[in-house]
């Protein structure tokens, strides 16, 4: 029985030649990968900049952070815009549970239709899927901020309506103090006697922060020519330190039950409550408001409740 040849691979001196060069190519190509793998790794140590004073700081920071701010210093308050992109965007930039979309005039026709302050009232208290404030505190956003970015949205969709009147310095911090104070209470299982004296007391902060700034009547005792304006202006500087968070049995704004009890009273009562105080509620809010704009204060408060 007889064995077949064994053949030469190399027949050729073409495959001679690439068999030379493939020896030398591959091992070369292996040394430099992996001199570029070892140049690449993470290196510690002396030589490295492992310890300089920038990478020391990295490892031993803090993970918290503490912002040191000045609870007296003026209030900065968020753009329209700004908290649209932070809160409101999370619905209305896709129109998400049937929220009215942004720049979408067709959405948002009906809703301009009814007027800047049921808009700001509605984003405030919340209705269908959208939770009060858009799921925000006070504490986070203002009311005002809130008003704010009803009006940024409304106005990209073709509304023209003017932003909410800004609150004077250290009306805004009063009443979301406070809202803080009325709602701790009984948060901590404070008995009612302690609860109405935290809230007495945070109602007594409030009323001396309110700026006393005085609105001059005018000529001949007549009303301010724009009195609507004029008593969203004096509620935003005085009357929502208490109102806005129903301080101290203070009526809510925009709390129809709050309100059902006071407006069975004739309306000049009501006026005579807000000129001459009230319980805790001091003569004219604190202010020093001329009675013509207090009861245009009454007004707005009282056309919100209905």
């Amino acid at each position: 029985m007889s064995e077949a040849p064994h053949g030469a691979p190399i027949k050729t001196p073409g495959q001679l030649i690439a068999a030379v060069i493939a020896g030398f190519a591959v091992p070369i190509v292996i040394i430099i990968l992996l001199v570029y793998y070892v140049d690449n790794t993470t290196r510690t140590g002396a030589g490295t900049d492992e310890l300089s004073t920038q990478q020391v700081a990295a490892r031993i920071a803090p993970v918290a952070q503490v912002n040191v701010r000045d609870a007296n210093a003026p209030h900065v308050y968020k753009t329209g815009e700004q908290v649209f992109q932070a809160v409101c965007s999370a619905c209305h930039a896709s129109g998400a549970a049937g929220a009215p979309k942004f720049g979408n005039s067709g959405d948002w026709a009906p809703r301009i239709a009814q007027g800047f302050d049921t808009l700001w009232k509605t984003a405030l208290s919340g209705k269908g899927a959208m939770p009060p404030r858009g799921g925000t505190s006070p504490d986070d956003y203002s009311d005002y901020e809130i008003g704010l970015a009803v009006a940024y949205m409304a106005n990209h969709a073709g509304a023209n309506f003017q932003d909410p009147p800004k609150p004077a310095p250290g009306a805004a911090n009063a009443a979301n103090a406070a809202s803080g104070a009325a709602a701790a209470a009984p948060a901590s299982g404070a008995s009612g006697a302690d609860a109405n004296a935290a809230q007495a007391q945070a109602a007594a902060a409030a009323i001396a922060a309110i700026p006393q700034a005085s609105s001059a009547p005018a000529a001949g005792g007549a009303q301010s020519a724009d009195a609507s304006q004029a008593g969203k202006a004096l509620y935003q500087q005085v009357c929502q330190a208490c109102h806005a968070a129903g301080v101290l049995g203070a009526p809510k704004f925009g709390n129809k039950a709050d309100w059902a009890p006071r407006l069975k009273d004739p309306m000049d009562t009501v006026y005579n409550y807000a000129l001459h105080g009230k319980g805790q509620m001091p003569p004219k809010g604190g202010s020093t408001a001329s009675d013509a704009d207090v009861k245009a204060a009454v007004d707005y408060m009282v056309s919100a409740a209905k």
